[in-house]
C-alpha cells in the first residue's frame, strides 16, 4: 500500500522523500482504517484512509494509481469512505487538501465538498527549504 500511495503522490515535489512509509500507515491503522480498491486483475489500484471522529468522518491520503486516474475510481473511493463513515453514525465528512495543490479543491467541490476552514500543515516528512503550506479543510453533510 505504501508503494501505491507514494507513486500516486509523486506530484508533491515540495515534500522531501517519500510521502509515507509502512510505520506511518500502521500508526494510522490504529486510529482508523484504509479502504482498498482493486482493478479487474485483483491488483491494488486505489486506497483511502478513513477515520470516525464522533459524528464526523474524515478521509485522506486518497491514492489512485496514476494509470487509473480519471477513470472514476477516485470518486468511487470517496463514496466508499462516505458510506463507511455514514454506517458508523457520521453525519458529516471532512478532508484536508494542501494549499500547494490548487487543482484539488475544484475536484472535491464537484463531489459536494465546500471549504470550511484552514489548519496548520503538520507534514510527516519535511518540506523542501523555503516552501510554505497550510491545509484547506473541506466538509460535506452525508
Amino acid at each position: 500500500m505504501a508503494r501505491l500511495i507514494n507513486f500516486s503522490f509523486k506530484v508533491e515535489k515540495f515534500i522531501e522523500g517519500e510521502r509515507t512509509d509502512e510505520a506511518e500507515l500502521l500508526d494510522r491503522m490504529n486510529k482508523g482504517a484504509f479502504l482498498l480498491g482493486c482493478d479487474e486483475a485483483g491488483e491494488l489500484a486505489a486506497a483511502v484512509y478513513v477515520e470516525v471522529r464522533g459524528v464526523r468522518g474524515y478521509f485522506g491520503m486518497l491514492a489512485v494509481h496514476p494509470e487509473r486516474q480519471g477513470s472514476g475510481l477516485g470518486r468511487k473511493m470517496v463514496e466508499a469512505a462516505e458510506e463507511f463513515c455514514r454506517d458508523k453514525g457520521c453525519t458529516a465528512m471532512d478532508l484536508t487538501v494542501l494549499s500547494l495543490r490548487p487543482e484539488l479543491p475544484p475536484i472535491y467541490r464537484k463531489l459536494g465538498y465546500l471549504e470550511s476552514g484552514v489548519e496548520e500543515f503538520r507534514p510527516s516528512r519535511p518540506l523542501k527549504p523555503g516552501v510554505k503550506c497550510h491545509c484547506i479543510v473541506m466538509s460535506k453533510t452525508v
